[in-house]
C-alpha cells in the first residue's frame, strides 16, 4: 500500500537539532556530578568555546542559532564555575 499523500506535507518545516564541535564538552561538564573533576571540564569546555568564538570572529562563519547558542552556554558554564568555587562542605559526622 502507498503513503498516502495526506501524511506526507513537502511544505511542513522539519528541524533536526543542531550539533556542535564544542557540546559535547559543554555537556560533559553540565553533567559532571564529581566535584573533583567538575573544574577541569568547566575550563575544558569555557576552552573550546572560547576558541570557537575566536574561529567565528575571524572569518564570520556559522550561523545565528551557532551563535546564540555559545553566548548561552558560556552563561551555564559562568554558573557552574561559580558553584564550583562554593562547593559543598563536607561535614563531619556527629560523633553520636
Amino acid at each position: 500500500m502507498a503513503i498516502s499523500q495526506r501524511l506526507v506535507d513537502p511544505y511542513r518545516e522539519i528541524r533536526v537539532p543542531t550539533s556542535y564541535s564544542w557540546q559535547e564538552s559543554y555537556q560533559a561538564a553540565l553533567l559532571e556530578t564529581d566535584w573533583t573533576k567538575m573544574q577541569e571540564r568547566v575550563q575544558t569546555a569555557e576552552s573550546e568555546i572560547h576558541q570557537r568564538r575566536l574561529v567565528l570572529s575571524q572569518d564570520h562563519g556559522g550561523t545565528d542559532e551557532e551563535r546564540a547558542a555559545l553566548v548561552n552556554a558560556m552563561g551555564g558554564l559562568r554558573v557552574l564555575r561559580m558553584n564550583v568555587t562554593r562547593k559543598p562542605v563536607q561535614h563531619e559526622p556527629h560523633p553520636f
